[in-house]
């Protein structure tokens, strides 16, 4: 039997309470920039590569990225450090094609299938995370999306590809006891806030009706931040709270001290996780933070500090009762357990384009918003003086110049010079850059990995 809600608590048949913690595979089956360190958004990418070696050969380094980035050894060292649940965003274009919508692409299963038999076999289960929609569900890169617009909520055609896709995938998982559940949009933006609470009305109907059983793990508006728009509490379901730090971002100022004129410190953060999940404790529904984490510099004085952050936040949720999921597993990096040898082939080659990426803050996730101050600062401040009552969905004006700016122009002028790094190699080169992401292949950040095993064994597990 799978798990169910009970109060404020997931449980197994047996009605033991169960905590679900672990890690967001993220950068897998859905692809982001500053995961695997190429610019812009996944389908952009993979088109520019595929112009430039060709769809074939592509594939090829596709699929291998995709079997490399996650296997046994990786399983077994989640289970060895103590976790137990595994959160895998995936994009809607592994299962369907634009253009031949509602048409199932059943090959794309695949991978997905086996890494939750993987998973299952190591006691770890696996919440399946729709990440990129059709028409993208928010302003960013991380739902596939190449402008700022959310086409998702202005086109019933694309919510009607949703909810098809969601009855195909919980018709196809509903037997099975390691999907713990569905994570059916991530962190939708809808502007208006007057789409998101219909579509999850119909979308859990649909999904009811194809699998009763299986818990349903559903994102509030605006990056999950906004609970307001549920109008009735569903049966089996948890309302998910994402918790990221301030002082945890790229652009975070010491901890504890400022970050762009707001202090933080811990007790800060137990009121901001407190203020996320007001919805959760009124409503009496469980607590779980389907994604947070800092970002590291490779300064160590810096990453110590951001290392107590995250000592901080786990001890919060420990004191709250709540499971969590840390963003993210494997990266060219920034937030990762582990990350490829920088020796190996894959940052020897793309190494150099990368730092390119971050001296161009062409990446969101990693940006501290002030590269090439020279060159965008009189822009900014033009903004400012012009146009002094814009305050654009979902962040505000400053945060939107730099997305049209260094995230969208920047990133993709930065394509080709990406795809063109694929050019000249042979099959076996390309293989072997897809395999760098291998964990045999990768350098683990130890002090993250022994700050998670020891909390997760001082604090328990089931």
């Amino acid at each position: 039997m799978t798990l169910h809600v009970s109060g404020t608590h997931l449980v197994a048949a047996d009605g033991t309470p169960v905590r679900l913690r672990g890690v967001g595979l993220g950068g897998w089956m859905n692809m982001e920039n500053f995961i695997t360190g190429y610019p812009a958004n996944e389908s952009a990418m993979r088109e520019a590569v595929a112009e430039a070696i060709g769809e074939e050969r592509a594939e090829l380094f596709f699929d291998r990225l995709l079997t490399s980035f996650f296997g046994e050894a990786d399983a077994a060292l989640l289970s060895e450090i103590g976790m137990n649940c595994v959160r895998i965003p995936v994009n809607y274009r592994h299962f369907e094609s634009d253009d031949r919508p509602l048409e199932i692409i059943e090959h794309g299963f695949r991978h997905l299938d086996r890494v939750i038999d993987l998973l299952g076999r190591h006691g770890i289960y696996s919440v399946i995370d729709l990440h990129a929609v059709p028409g993208a569900q928010n302003q960013h890169w991380h739902s596939d999306n190449p402008t700022h617009v959310a086409s998702f909520w202005r086109h019933r055609h694309f919510q009607d590809r949703v909810v098809h896709l969601w009855e195909v995938m919980a018709d196809r998982y509903r037997d099975n006891p390691w999907v713990a559940g569905y994570n059916p949009v991530n962190e939708p933006g809808d502007s208006g806030g007057r789409v998101v609470g219909p579509f999850y009305d119909r979308l859990v109907k649909a999904v009811r009706a194809a699998d009763p059983h299986h818990v349903l793990f559903l994102d509030g508006n605006t990056y999950s931040t906004d609970f307001s728009v549920f109008r009735e509490l569903y049966e089996n379901t948890v309302f998910v709270c994402h918790d990221y730090a301030l002082a945890g971002f790229a652009h975070g100022g010491p901890y504890p001290g400022h970050t762009r004129g707001e202090w933080v410190d811990r007790a800060q953060l137990e009121r901001t996780f407190e203020r996320r999940t007001v919805f959760q404790r009124q409503t009496g529904t469980p607590l779980w933070v389907g994604e947070f984490g800092p970002v590291y510099t490779g300064d160590p004085a810096v990453d110590e500090q951001r290392y107590q952050i995250l000592r901080d936040q786990l001890e919060i949720y420990d004191a709250h009762g709540a499971g969590w999921s840390l963003w993210t597993y494997k990266d060219v990096g920034l937030q990762g357990l582990a990350t490829p040898d920088p020796a190996g082939p894959y940052l020897e080659r793309f190494g150099p384009f990368i730092a390119k990426k971050a001296r161009l803050g062409a990446d969101r996730w990693g940006s501290t918003m002030e590269e090439s101050a020279d060159v965008l600062a009189p822009l900014h401040r033009l903004v400012e003086t012009e146009f002094p009552g814009w305050d654009p969905y979902p962040w505000g004006a400053r945060y939107q110049t730099d997305d049209l700016i260094r995230h969208i122009l920047i990133a993709q002028a930065l394509l080709p010079e990406y795809a063109a790094l694929f050019k000249g190699l042979s099959d076996e080169e390309l293989l072997a850059l897809a395999d760098s992401f291998a964990l045999s292949s990768c350098v683990r950040r130890g002090p993250l990995i022994e700050l998670l095993a020891g909390n997760l064994g001082a604090s328990g597990q089931r």
